[in-house]
């Protein structure tokens, strides 16, 4: 279908490269959205079924962990059976178990719908979809674009909060399903029709490349777990690895696990409504599509290590100090502009020093499983501060406990940039 819109000339080729990135953030904005969602779900359903919310955040955190876990094995699959047909089987699984989910009436057909089976789906449509088309579709402006994609996901997971609160007044969970499973059902036809395979399915090169260049060299086909896992154990034997993979454990830990999971009834407890809560979360994605987006800017200038370094100290502080907070207006609305500059500013950074240090091509697969750290640090998160919320009836160590993690990911970042200076002085001399 996107060969047919190119050839009736209503799309030029260099044209058709951004409505791949837009159709790509819309994608990413909405799965994202369908993950933020059970922080929406989480006091109505507790209402209306009874379920205690450790249960309820049981399965947001089968689904976050899942939402990672896939995301190496989506990145082969997308190497072996094409983005587009993996984007559109993302979108249809999340859009059929939403809409399964208007039956359940037990707690596991929560953890089915919205937890394993939207969990799939969503890891086929996340970050690492961002990182394949970067690498197949821009030559340039890699970490820019990066940081665009990368912004959709918190996005997509905070903005959309207000609406889904204001559906869920009154304890109403229904609506705030449909909403969702028709958003998901909606993107099906329009990535069908703008998203081609690779820019030489409409006569055009990478962006930033001149035309007739030679595209990257496609990886071997091979199975999609094996080839997966095979990048994995390559990867792994590199120490750039863990610590990237530890980092962003901690980047899931510290934004979508926790607050992204319980920030409203975190408000809650202080007396806030969820429409107004949803509000900061809100004010928090699109203050993320700002500081991603210059994240990516500036890891195209900058050493991304210094970048998350202080991305990771700054996130740390901030959450040590949410607790102690007044929750009046001015210092809610202060931590919301400050914490969402830096929400998810991290991926540009980790996805460039994903690529120097294993190349384009195995890139978005080891990504993939630098995802899945993030979605254990964010399923460790969800679950953990829920039973904390009902063991001691308050949030306060988990947040304390969060914000200690980041400022321990800086120092290991700091760690390896003074080792990296000491060892290319020790070269010189």
């Amino acid at each position: 279908m996107s060969r047919m819109l190119h050839r009736t000339g209503l799309v030029p080729r260099r044209v058709h490269i951004f409505l791949v990135v837009a159709a790509t953030f819309v994608a990413l904005l909405v799965s994202a959205g369908l993950r933020a969602t059970p922080g929406v779900l989480m006091q109505p359903l507790e209402l209306h079924f009874g379920w205690d919310r450790a249960t309820i955040s049981f399965a947001a955190a089968v689904g976050i962990f899942l939402y990672g876990l896939v995301g190496p094995f989506a990145a082969a699959l997308m190497m072996t059976f094409g983005i587009r047909r993996t984007m559109l089987g993302g979108l249809m699984l999340m859009a059929g178990a939403t809409f399964a989910s208007l039956w359940m009436r037990e707690p596991w057909h929560y953890v089915l719908s919205w937890g394993v089976i939207s969990g799939i789906g969503s890891g086929a449509v996340a970050s690492v979809l961002g990182a394949a088309i970067v690498n197949r579709w821009f030559a340039t402006r890699q970490g820019l674009v990066m940081g665009l994609l990368s912004a959709s996901t918190a996005t997509g997971a905070l903005v959309f909060l207000p609406l889904l609160a204001w559906l869920s007044t009154g304890g109403a969970w229904r609506p705030v399903v449909m909403a969702v499973s028709l958003a998901c059902l909606a993107l099906v036809p329009i990535v069908a029709l703008v998203v081609p395979e690779r820019p030489g399915d409409i006569g055009t090169g990478r962006f930033g490349e001149e035309l007739g260049s030679a595209p990257p060299a496609p990886l071997k086909q091979a199975g999609t777990a094996g080839l997966a896992i095979s990048v994995l154990l390559r990867a792994g034997r590199k120490p750039v690895f863990w610590l990237l993979f530890g980092t962003f454990f901690v980047c899931g830990l510290t934004t979508n696990g926790l607050v992204g999971t319980h920030m409203i009834a975190f408000c809650g407890d202080h007396g806030i409504a969820p429409v107004a809560a949803a509000g900061l979360l809100s004010m928090m994605g699109l203050f993320d599509l700002v500081g991603t987006t210059a994240s990516g800017w500036l890891t195209d200038r900058y050493d991304p290590r210094k970048l998350l370094a202080v991305y990771y100290g700054l996130r740390g502080l901030s959450l040590v100090a949410l607790p102690f907070l007044n929750f009046d207006t001015m210092s809610l609305t202060i931590f919301a502009i400050f914490y969402g500059l830096d929400w998810i500013a991290t991926v540009p950074p980790t996805v460039k020093l994903a690529n120097d240090a294993f190349g384009e091509q195995e890139a978005p697969i080891v990504f993939g499983w630098i995802q899945t750290g993030h979605q254990l640090g964010a399923a460790l998160a969800a679950f953990g501060a829920g039973v904390i919320r009902e063991a001691t009836g308050t949030y306060l160590p988990a947040f304390v406990v969060a914000g200690a993690t980041g400022v321990i990911a800086a120092g290991l970042l700091l760690g390896w940039i003074s080792r990296t200076q000491f060892h290319d002085r020790r070269h010189i001399a």
